[in-house]
């Protein structure tokens, strides 16, 4: 592929967007190697977590490729926003925990990205915003859902309707981010983090993300049933028995996601 890098490490899943010189921008080659690499991702098993990142010092993503967009047809206007759209809800959905190493600007699609991973680490200053009505249209791959369902209503319209630039501490004080790092610990911090989730049993812990993300937008009731099924699921693991043996025997425990 051109425009995304992939590689595992372990059980550790990375994928960068590979287009420095353009600030990382989502042009729709990008968009569909990104979707198909996150495709292949949905069926396996290895790959416990997953880290996005964009390569090089400068940016995560700076959102659409605008210089892309001044020669595309309303069509394909319609094209790149259902497919970037489609490509962010696939990443949503990974069973997987997700992390995004934010290592500079994520803007406009960008700062959407961020928000379908599930946990976000930026560095010092960086800027990001989703500055969508600056340029005439809005946030179209999710941005105005997932930014409202994390920061509330009007703290959304504020940073939406303004199209204001924030900085990662500003976005830590509002809850968008789950840490702030040194950027040369960007990466650092953000493995740690994985390596902290694979200790832990993998069937299990892919069920209670389940459990959290189809739970949450539903009422209480509903959300009960889902967690008990989720559940369910880890009654008849060897994993489970196996937490059971190594606490009796004093010992850490071996997973092997069955």
């Amino acid at each position: 592929m051109e425009y995304i890098k992939f590689e595992k490490q372990g059980h550790i899943a990375y994928i960068t967007i590979n287009r420095p010189d353009s600030l990382n921008c989502f042009n729709y080659q990008t968009l569909c190697e990104l979707g198909e690499t996150v495709g292949s991702l949905h069926t396996d098993p290895d790959a416990r977590v997953v880290i996005f990142t964009g390569e090089g010092e400068k940016a995560f993503s700076a959102g659409a490729d605008l210089k892309e967009r001044k020669y595309l047809s309303e069509a394909e206007v319609r094209r790149n926003v259902k497919k970037i759209r489609d490509v962010f809800s696939a990443i949503a959905e990974l069973p997987q925990p997700t992390v995004a190493a934010v290592n500079g600007f994520a803007f406009g699609g960008g700062f959407e990205l961020m928000l379908a991973c599930d946990f976000k680490i930026a560095a010092e200053g960086a800027m990001m915003g989703m500055t969508e009505v600056s340029w005439g249209i809005i946030p179209g791959a999710g941005g105005t859902q997932r930014l409202t369902r994390l920061i509330g209503e009007m703290k959304a319209k504020e940073l939406i309707l303004t199209a204001r630039k924030i900085n990662s501490e500003t976005a830590f004080d509002l809850g968008i981010l789950t840490a702030v790092a040194a950027k040369e610990e960007v990466m650092p911090t953000s493995i740690r983090l994985a390596e902290e989730i694979l200790q832990n049993a993998p069937i299990a812990v892919r069920q209670a993300k389940y459990a959290i993300q189809h739970g949450s937008s539903t009422d209480l009731n509903t959300g009960l049933a889902i967690e008990s099924k989720a559940y369910e699921v880890t009654i008849p693991t060897k994993d489970r028995v196996e937490a059971l043996n190594a606490f009796s025997e004093k010992r850490k425990p071996v997973f092997t996601a069955e």
